[in-house]
Order: C-alpha cells, then structure tokens, then sequence
C-alpha cells in the first residue's frame, strides 16, 4: 500500500524535530508545494550560536521576559527563513508541524500565503493554555488548519 503525502511529510517532521537541540520541547516542519518538499526546519537557536543542550545542559537556554527561550527561533520559522533566503517561492504551500504554531508564526504563516496546515500536537496543551490562539488566528484568516490524525509507522520515538 503505498503511504498518504500527509503521512510522509508528518513522518518526515517528526523526525526532523529530533534534530533540534532544545531542553524544553523538540519541533519539525517540512513546507511542501504540490507534493514537493520546498523547505525544512527545526527548533533551536540561529546557526553560528550555542545549542542549547550543549551550553547549559541542565536548564536550557537563558528565558527571554516571557519565559521563553531567549535563543530559540521556531521550526516553522526556520523552514519559512531557509526558503526565503533561497529565492523560493512558499505561496500556496502546505506546512507540516509537530506543534501547532503560536500566535506570532500563525502571522508569519498567514503573511507568507501559506494555505494549509496540518499539525501533530496542541501548542494549547504544551503551554497549559485555554486554546490554540496560532489556530484560531489561521483559521480566522482563511487558512485551512487540521489537526494530523494519520498513522506514523516510521517514527520509532518522540519527545
């Protein structure tokens, strides 16, 4: 049988986010157009700085007034920044997330026309809030959001 785009590029993410170098939570996005993988991304500080994991293994990175990590640039940013940067187009593009996105990339999604997004897990339920105020803003604006209810047969582990 041969396997769902969604599938693939949800499989794809998840293990993406394994890459990331984060304490608090790891995140994948792969940024697809007609079922061609425009762009990847995980969470975790700018290139050229500390990993997190490394320079403060205990604690993570130094929080920001927020309490959110002063150093951590989001997965879906980073896969939205490296197509950018390469003169790609992501207009009409569907974005696969680990996390839903938060109210500030759930702007940057719509901003760029992205006009889908399929997500894994509630940013909601990560942070202890009421709702998933990234969704309700896409979902406002016109952008199709959907929870990913699909089968990951190859992912072995998740954090």
């Amino acid at each position: 049988m041969r396997p769902d785009f969604d599938d693939i590029f949800m499989e794809l993410a998840v293990n993406l986010a394994k890459r990331s170098h984060c304490i608090q939570k790891h995140v994948g996005a792969v940024l697809v157009k007609d079922t061609r993988i425009i762009s990847i991304g995980y969470n975790g500080p700018p290139s050229g700085t500390h990993n997190c994991d490394e320079e403060w293994p205990e604690t993570g990175c130094p929080r920001d007034s927020k309490n959110g990590c002063s150093l951590a640039i989001h997965a879906e940013q980073n896969a939205i920044l490296y197509a950018v940067k390469n003169n790609t187009s992501i207009s009409g593009s569907t974005l696969y997330l680990t996390l839903s996105p938060c109210l500030s990339c759930a702007r940057i999604i719509y901003t760029m026309g992205i006009k889908r997004v399929v997500y894994l897990n509630s940013y909601a339920e990560h942070k202890g809030l009421e709702s998933d105020e990234g969704i309700d803003f896409l979902d406002k604006f016109g952008v199709h959001t959907e929870k990913y209810h699909g089968e990951l047969e190859n992912v072995t582990h998740m954090i």
